[in-house]
């Protein structure tokens, strides 16, 4: 790379690779697009990551993405604090929220049980959420974790520990096998989530 372009240059590109989707042109032409902007701009630009990857953390009840300790979904007075929506990250929170189905709390894991990838559930935040439904009035708490292997794995595995406190349902798969919440459109989302039954 370095003897196409100069080192300052293909420093930027590689930088632009590591980010999800983006392949070697995709980051070519978005380091020569940053390039042409205002310097001003692109002080604006690296503040922003700069100042997202410091203040954005976990919120401490549900650990959705939030600059505040308390997001604004846990914060929200006139949201149902009797059911619970577990999603596997905070993608699908917004993907969820987009529908306007939904107006109860949610939780999010941080992933879904891997054991290919290594990931159990004591890298999940699973016993958070066994915790929360415990000591709550919880009515209901559906799973809407995208249909994979990983995902099924993951929605069983938390329903057995949910069972005894509360009724756990799941969301109707509109969705195809092995699709991603954040891709499917709000209609499919918002069927998915009338069309929800008791897990098994």
């Amino acid at each position: 790379m370095s003897t196409v372009y100069t080192r300052p240059l293909a420093r930027l590109i590689e930088q632009l690779q590591r980010l999800p989707g983006v392949g070697p042109k995709t980051a070519q032409r978005l380091a020569l697009h940053i390039l042409k902007r205002p310097e001003a701009e692109i002080k604006a630009l690296a503040q922003a990551l700069i100042e997202a990857k410091q203040q954005v953390g976990l919120c401490q009840v549900c650990f959705h993405l939030s600059a505040e300790p308390v997001c604004e979904i846990c914060r929200n007075p006139n949201r149902d604090n009797s059911t619970i929506c577990v999603v596997a990250d905070s993608r699908d929170v917004i993907a969820l929220e987009k529908t306007r189905e939904y107006s109860g709390k949610y939780h999010v894991l941080g992933g879904v049980i891997s054991p290919m990838d290594g990931i159990g559930p004591d890298q999940l935040q699973i016993q958070q959420l066994v915790q929360r439904v415990g000591k709550r009035d919880i009515k209901e708490v559906i799973m809407a974790i995208s249909p994979s292997v990983e995902g099924e794995t993951t929605t069983l595995y938390v329903g057995q520990l949910l069972k005894p406190f509360t009724k756990v349902t799941r969301i109707a798969f509109g969705l195809p096998m092995g699709g991603d919440l954040e891709y499917a459109d709000e209609i499919t989302l918002a069927r998915a989530l009338e069309g929800r039954r008791e897990l098994d």
